[in-house]
């Protein structure tokens, strides 16, 4: 591939040898874990039974979030509203994603595994929406037309942490609600007024929909470190944006997944993508939040991150891309920059500083090269460095010898492997030994 203007980085190559890394991993006990997320889904589901009227048309809302279970969890409720005589079907609520097009949001929750095969029940999707109300600040609050028509909503999100600020009600039922269901118009309304007013914007516009009387309430997807389903949990409609769902959101707090050190030279994540955060990387994970207006994170402190490629659930959103500091050239083939601006745009200032570019290098090999000789550790044998997968799954790593000292004093961290190279004719290394 012709690289143009970055074909003058070609052949450019920091000096220094790379050390060794050794596979560790936390030790995760007592972990809260859903035997069966369908099963669960549709128990607690139960308490809207006699609220469902024969042949209701309930739209079930399906997010572009990687989350585990999501597929059974909508089908489960789509069976369910099958099971008390209504009319479900699928609608997507992920605001500007997938380019802001319907036929680009159906294709993404098809690769999230969403169809109507797989849910047993029609997809539809529109980006038009109406106007219900209008906040204090001018704010207007759209909401997605076919919802706005259907006799009833069920909303599916999990709920966790956001990426982007700290609140009371942060990603969840109330979010997919406000944004999710306000397509792409909703969405770039409520991230006009900045980040530090998205929190209550969110709130004061769920409630502002809730009160059309349609919402039937919202299955929360809690997971555990481990990115698995700890429980699924129904919200009733008053509880949306209010303390039911806040008491969740604690719950999931609690159980988010963390690097299991505080300080690093550098950290090189495999892949990034809108399947894994909505800031293509979870800013809880990396202790990055880059947005105006948004106080920094205390911890973790990372001098320099490598990421390596976009996951192919993304189709080429690299939103977030701007939060690592060092990329391959490999991966400037994945993004498609105009999903990747579209998303940026809509999210205002949350999108300014992360739709930055990073330095590009030739290889793998390169970018971390790169990624430690500016991370202002001067005698590399003292390198702090780690490798993840994704920031979904912090408690995987390969370490270099001076963090593997530390692991092996700690009672929560276990070696899983031997020492090996980090890369291999310029690319990362695999996982597994062969």
């Amino acid at each position: 591939m012709n690289w143009g203007p970055f074909e003058a980085v070609r052949g450019l190559r920091p000096d220094g040898v790379l050390p060794q890394v050794t596979p560790i991993r936390r030790i995760l006990s007592e972990l809260q874990t859903s035997a069966d997320p369908y099963a669960d889904a549709q128990s607690a589901l139960e308490p809207l039974r006699a609220r469902i009227q024969p042949d209701a048309r309930i739209a079930v809302t399906a997010g572009s979030r990687g989350i585990r279970d999501l597929v059974p969890v909508v089908k489960a409720a789509v069976d369910w509203l099958k099971s008390v005589g209504a009319a479900p079907f699928v609608i997507p609520a992920m605001g500007s994603h997938g380019g802001a097009t319907a036929d680009g949001q159906r294709e993404m929750l098809a690769g999230l595994g969403i169809t109507p095969e797989s849910v047993g029940c029609p997809i539809e999707a529109t980006m038009e929406t109406l106007v219900v109300g209008t906040l204090d600040d001018g704010t207007e609050i759209h909401h997605d037309a076919i919802a706005a028509k259907a006799d009833g909503v069920l909303l599916v999100n999990r709920v966790k942490p956001h990426t982007d600020f700290h609140g009371q009600i942060e990603s969840g039922i109330a979010k997919i609600l406000a944004i999710g269901l306000g397509n792409h118009r909703g969405a770039a309304s409520l991230h006009a007024g900045g980040i530090p007013s998205l929190g209550g914007n969110i709130e004061a516009a769920a409630r502002m929909v809730v009160a059309q009387g349609k919402i039937l309430g919202g299955l929360a997807i809690l997971e555990n470190s481990l990115d698995q389903t700890a429980s699924v949990e129904l919200v009733e409609a008053d509880g949306i944006a209010g303390a039911a769902e806040n008491a969740l959101l604690q719950r999931a707090s609690s159980m988010l997944g963390r690097l299991p050190f505080e300080k690093l030279d550098v950290l090189v994540i495999d892949e990034l993508g809108k399947d894994k955060s909505g800031a293509g990387m979870d800013t809880n994970v990396i202790g990055r939040c880059w947005v105006h207006g948004i106080p920094e994170f205390e911890s973790p402190s990372i001098a320099a991150i490598s990421v390596h490629s976009l996951t192919p659930a993304s189709h080429g959103n690299a939103s977030g891309l701007g939060l690592a500091d060092v990329v391959p050239a490999r991966l400037l083939e994945q993004i498609d920059l105009r999903a990747s601006y579209v998303n940026a745009l809509t999210s205002g200032a949350g999108g300014a500083r992360r739709s930055r570019l990073p330095m590009v290098m030739e290889d793998d090999e390169a970018a971390v090269l790169a990624a430690v000789t500016m991370c202002g550790r001067r005698h590399w044998s003292e390198l702090r460095l780690a490798r993840i997968k994704d920031t979904l799954s912090p408690h995987e790593l390969m370490v270099t010898p001076a963090l593997l000292d530390e692991a092996a004093e700690r009672f929560d961290l276990e070696i899983t492997g031997t020492a090996r190279e980090l890369t291999s004719a310029g690319r990362l290394g695999p996982w597994s030994e062969r």
